[in-house]
């Protein structure tokens, strides 16, 4: 069991909460936040817990892993700190603000012994992982193409404080993309080469709910990004990911091979239809097109919730194996998605992207992290 420490008690921190209370391989300890009322409301949800300054969080003797879901900007500042206490990561998406910030993050963990995760571990629900299993399988061929699509009007019509997801550091690609992007490394692996293009068609934003409702704030970070990523064994990726876009039928995420297509559902959720598109699976239709088949859940965390990545560090480290939410992936993610912003501000220009990673070892079969004893 690892002892979690939070940092953080917004508003992501309510989903942790309710799924670290079903998964035995972990304890909420204690909670810091700006807001001490906040800390002491979360703490109140767990045994135990009990709300305390950032300082005296990272120094307690009862929190082995500091689970950072501060807002973007302040991710490389709590990570460093607790590594520099001795205490393993994890935190919310991106890894940090920067690349580069992220590649000091990494180092100083790897100096201390210590182990950096990250979100998103939506991945390792069953809606990705049957897809990947499908492709390993090879029920599609060997994959050639894929798309990734996220599109909405804007964070600001349902989010209560909303500047910072179009400032630098926000907007929709640093925001939903490592759902898609992090899924895009387990089906087709790294990302090698980018190309990018992006756009802010309007210049403010007004919150539409809550204490803030009728403030107008400007955009300061592109707000509909388009991208194509070469990855390492040849697939290409188009990508489009937008706060301008009202509504979409484009499928969230789609793989293509010689022999068929795969749709995966929403990376953002664990769970979802995955579909395959197969003459030899799912047959012809009356006009002689490849009927599309649903394929059974067959592998994944199942029943899985947010900070399932961080019972899966758990489990490596009592294993002495690699977690699968890790800081290596989620520093490629972000990466990857630098470099199709860099791409983007130089006119399109192609980028080699220059880092890289392993591809996680996939959950094989299905698993309930919330069983005493978990097995595949």
């Amino acid at each position: 069991m690892l002892r979690v420490g939070v940092v953080g008690a917004g508003k992501i921190s309510e989903q942790y909460s309710t799924n670290l209370a079903r998964l035995p391989q972990l304890a909420l300890t204690a909670v810091a936040d700006l807001d001490t009322g906040r800390a002491e409301a979360l703490a109140a949800q767990h045994e135990g817990a009990r709300a305390l300054p950032l300082q005296q969080l990272l120094e307690a003797d009862d929190v082995d892993v500091v689970l950072n879901l501060t807002i973007p900007a302040a991710h490389a500042e709590v990570a460093l700190a607790a590594v520099a206490a001795g205490k393993h990561v994890y935190g919310e998406k991106p890894l940090t603000a920067t690349t580069a910030e992220g590649r000091t993050v990494l180092e100083a963990a790897r100096a201390a012994g210590v182990r950096i995760g990250s979100a998103p571990d939506t991945v390792l629900g069953t809606g990705v992982q049957t897809a990947r299993a499908a492709v390993e399988a090879g029920l599609v061929g060997t994959p050639h193409a894929a798309t990734a699509t996220f599109v909405a009007p804007g964070h600001e019509l349902w989010h209560p404080s909303p500047e910072f997801y179009y400032a630098p550091g926000g907007g929709p690609l640093l925001d939903m993309g490592p759902y898609y992007m992090t899924s895009l490394v387990h089906l087709l692996g790294p990302v090698t080469r980018v190309t990018g293009l992006a756009s802010a068609p309007r210049p403010t934003r007004v919150v539409a709910s809550g204490p803030k409702a009728g403030l107008e704030f400007p955009v300061t970070t592109p707000s509909h990004v388009t991208g194509l990523l070469q990855h390492r064994d040849g697939a290409l990726t188009t990508v489009v990911m937008s706060f301008d876009v009202w509504g979409s039928r484009a499928p969230r995420l789609e793989v293509h091979g010689p022999q068929g297509s795969i749709s995966v559902p929403d990376p953002n959720h664990f769970e979802g239809s995955v579909e395959i598109c197969s003459p030899e699976v799912a047959g012809l239709d009356q006009w002689g097109r490849a009927a599309w088949k649903e394929l059974e859940p067959s592998a994944g965390y199942v029943g899985a919730g947010r900070g399932e990545g961080l019972a899966d560090l758990a489990l490596a480290l009592g294993a002495g194996t690699a977690h699968r939410a890790s800081g290596e992936v989620a520093l490629h993610v972000l990466d990857v998605m630098e470099s199709v912003l860099s791409s983007a501000r130089d006119g399109g220009t192609p980028l080699d992207v220059s880092s890289t990673c392993e591809r996680p070892e996939p959950v094989s079969g299905l698993v309930d992290l919330a069983a005493e004893h978990p097995t595949a």
